[in-house]
């Protein structure tokens, strides 16, 4: 005895080429193909989950093979449309590439293709997540694929198409399905609701709607999940229960505490959401989303329709007025860090509520006003005066310097190099003086072939060059900083000879290498900066050097006024 309920997403799949939402400029090609009877042998149908890719295939199934043919859409009354639909048609394949991804089952297609289908007039192989398939299958597939017999069509869907083999691609007709919006995906849920006489909220499918991201299937199943948790009416807290998403009105308030300022309330709303069930990165989520949502209103009002996740209301007005734009930026980069580092936690948790402190100190800082006193005014003016006077010497030539300026200038003081660094410490500055971007750049774009050779050649040297990433490169040579120095000291003694063959392999040109841990890479730079400017420096005249140093103690002035 079967199940006497199906799932929302079967019961509607699309049965027409017009039923599929959101895809009109593939449907209506394919529907002029077929009129036209200009079908190719073979598709590609690209795209992410959910957008209609095997159920557009299915239907050309049917329309090429419909006895009222040619037809832009299949009759679905005929014997061919009915045993396609329900699958009895033995001349309609379709094949999961995932579990059949091997050369035999490729192998048994290329073998029974050349015979002629037994029911209806085109054989049809609908290979579903065709990226799955091994090298060898490719290889396989690609004579049958390039001239299949006149009564042979073969559709390939997939959701990650950069992983076939351009060999493939370029003999297929390749069609790229894109997430459905918002507002088609809602109107679909209406059309079934009505007809299955359920009543629901609006704001309630628009929240299916975000959480299924651009996928027909994910809303469905999200529907269905909900109407059968609510009562009577389907309302927007009954789908906040299922998706486990946060309500807009819940993030106003928390946005509303952070803006004010106010860490106690902003904690207790996190706190009670978290406390209600509510995910830690799910809410983060939502929260970049909702500063997202407040930038975007706050620099185009008018662009209501792209919003994510708010709904402009009397509330999300008066707080996208309060909020600086400045401080939006920094919020979504703040929580963008936050997030990445949830993701890898054991307690999530915690690091959302510092995103939250860190985001009322920011604003707290943005709301204290510069204020410059009155006597640190005169102080300024009178410095200046003086400095004028002395501009004034220089240009007549009558140079007068005080007791201060004629003692010995301080030495700079120069941090240690660590003992293990310092054979290294020559070659790169060596390599600094000839180094440029481009060179860097060349590296850097080539670095992921490098690390996929050295695991090839050696797992060990990949582990120890897995630490290290390229800082600075010449014409021949490579500046590695590593965090570990026994990571660094591995590669630099055992494992030189391996990296400089694959980096003589792998680049244009840069055959070695020099080695120094992160932190003194760092010193290297500077001290390196500081020579190249210190050369420049000795050859400007006096009244340069005096007129820089003027500069100098107006900015220090400045800045100690702001800072106070």
């Amino acid at each position: 005895m079967g199940l006497g309920y199906q799932a929302l997403y079967r019961v509607w799949r699309p049965q027409q080429l017009k039923d599929v939402v959101g895809q009109e400029h593939i449907t209506k090609t394919l529907q002029n193909a077929l009129m036209q009877q200009k079908l190719s042998h073979a598709y590609l149908f690209s795209g992410p989950r959910g957008t209609g890719k095997t159920s557009a295939a299915k239907i050309i199934a049917k329309a090429i093979n419909c006895e009222k043919a040619p037809v832009a859409e299949p009759c679905n009354e005929c014997a061919a449309c009915k045993g396609i639909t329900t699958g009895s048609i033995v001349d309609v394949i379709e094949i999961d590439a995932a579990s059949n991804n091997g050369v035999d089952e490729i192998r048994d297609i290329r073998d029974k293709v050349k015979f002629a289908p037994s029911e209806v007039r085109f054989k049809v192989y609908i290979i579903d997540e065709v990226h799955m398939l091994s090298t060898g299958a490719f290889n396989a597939l690609l004579k049958t694929l390039e001239e299949p017999p006149g009564h042979v069509l073969f559709i390939l869907a997939t959701t990650e198409p950069h992983k076939i083999p351009l060999t493939i691609i370029s003999r297929c007709q390749r069609f790229d399905f894109k997430r459905i919006t918002n507002h088609a995906i809602v109107a679909r849920m209406q059309h079934i609701l009505s007809h299955d006489l359920v009543e629901a909220d609006e704001d309630a499918l628009f929240m299916i709607a975000r959480a299924a991201e651009g996928g027909m299937r994910d809303a469905l199943s999200l529907l269905d999940q909900a109407i059968s948790f609510a009562d009577d009416k389907l309302q927007l807290d009954d789908v906040l229960a299922v998706t486990g998403a946060v309500s807009q009105q819940a993030l106003t308030d928390v946005v509303s505490s952070i803006e004010a300022g106010d860490t106690l309330a902003a904690l207790g709303q996190l706190e009670k959401l978290l406390q209600d069930g509510k995910d830690p990165v799910r809410f983060v989520e939502d929260l970049i989303y909702y500063f997202r949502d407040l930038l975007l209103y706050k620099n185009a009002p008018s662009a209501e329709g792209l919003l994510e996740r708010a709904k402009v209301d009397q509330f999300f007005k008066e707080l996208s007025d309060k909020v600086e734009s400045n401080w939006l930026y920094g919020a979504i980069e703040s929580l963008n860090a936050s997030q990445q580092e949830m993701k890898w936690s054991a307690h999530p948790k915690i690091f959302l509520e510092l995103a939250i402190l860190k985001l009322v100190n920011q604003q707290t800082k943005a709301d204290v006003p510069t204020s410059i006193s009155t006597d640190e005014v005169e102080q300024l003016k009178m410095k200046i005066s003086t400095l004028e006077k002395k501009l004034e010497n220089v240009q007549s030539g009558n140079v007068v310097t005080s007791p201060e300026e004629n003692q010995a200038p301080r030495q700079r003081r120069v941090k240690k190099v660590p003992a293990q660094a310092r054979t290294s410490t020559a070659k790169v500055k060596e390599t600094l003086k000839e180094a440029d971007k481009r060179h860097l750049q060349l590296v850097t774009s080539r670095w992921g072939d490098v690390m996929e050779r050295t695991k090839v050649k050696s797992v060990p040297a990949h582990a120890w060059l897995s630490d290290c990433k390229p800082v600075a490169s010449s014409a021949t040579t490579v500046v590695l900083a590593f965090q570990n120095e026994m990571h660094r000291d591995m590669m630099d003694t055992k494992f030189r000879d391996v990296l400089e063959a694959i980096l003589q392999e792998t680049l244009n040109g840069q055959s070695s290498f020099a080695t120094l841990l992160h932190s003194h890479w760092e010193q290297v730079k500077e001290d390196y900066v500081a020579e190249q400017k210190g050369s420049s420096k000795d050859e400007k005249s006096e009244s340069d050097s005096l007129i820089d140093e003027a500069v100098k103690l107006v900015g220090e002035d400045l800045i100690e006024i702001s800072d106070s």
